[in-house]
């Protein structure tokens, strides 16, 4: 019998990535961010219709730096149809990073983005999707730890605050956010799939897959 997910919850990626090299992006990343506020032809973030707080932002400020691009119409759903994605101009902006994603377990990628809010605004409490079988595969990470970016659990109001680099999370079971900083604040998502290696080791569950990265987390938490 499987177990079931504790929350609030999320999977602590460091030890999986060469945190070293990923803190040396700092400057460079923020470069290349600054640069583009003046243009403001980003897109905005949207959190999507499935909000903790229904009165809360649906587009809090943050915007998107896409650094792949489907080659349909984006469907939450193709995160990680890697067959559809492909390395937009942005990519070549953001090359270091790019070969820095190189190193990530995946098998191949799909959705690139950058998530950037010049203000540092708080990022409204939300899930992602609600299909308790889609599990997407995924590489949450920052350059720094200066955002406040938490899981909450949604009977409790427990917030769980990430304190790694790099991190896999439930976005259906649980929701996410990020505390107001007053100033530039961003993080990088990589979808795709992940290495055969890296899968292996990760408890999927027969029933609500998507629970899997808080059942992995579960599995460093001391009895």
């Amino acid at each position: 019998m499987t177990a079931s997910a504790v929350y609030p919850a999320y999977k602590d990626l460091d030890p999986f990535i060469d945190v070293a090299r990923l803190k040396a992006l700092d400057t460079y990343v923020r470069d290349r961010i600054e640069r583009r506020l003046a243009a403001s032809r980003d897109l905005a973030f949207y959190t999507g219709p499935f909000l903790l707080n229904g009165n809360a932002p649906h587009l809090p400020g943050s915007k998107l730096i896409y650094l792949s691009n489907s080659a349909r119409e984006e469907n939450y759903y193709d995160l990680d149809r890697t067959d559809l994605w492909h390395s937009t101009p942005d990519a070549d902006e953001f090359s270091e990073l790019m070969s820095f994603i190189e190193t990530l377990p995946f098998k191949a990628t799909g959705r690139i983005i950058i998530m950037y809010d010049p203000s540092g605004r708080a990022v409204s409490a939300h899930r992602d999707h609600d299909s308790l079988d889609l599990c997407h595969e995924f590489v949450w990470f920052r350059t720094n730890l200066d955002k406040p970016f938490y899981m909450l659990d949604p009977e409790t109001g427990e917030r769980l605050y990430v304190r790694s680099h790099a991190a896999w999370f439930d976005t259906v079971n649980q929701y996410h956010g990020g505390d107001a900083t007053g100033r530039l604040s961003f993080s990088i998502r990589v979808d795709g799939v992940f290495t055969d290696a890296f899968r292996a080791q990760i408890p999927f569950p027969s029933e609500n897959r998507a629970s899997a990265p808080s059942l992995w987390a579960m599995e460093s938490v001391p009895a």
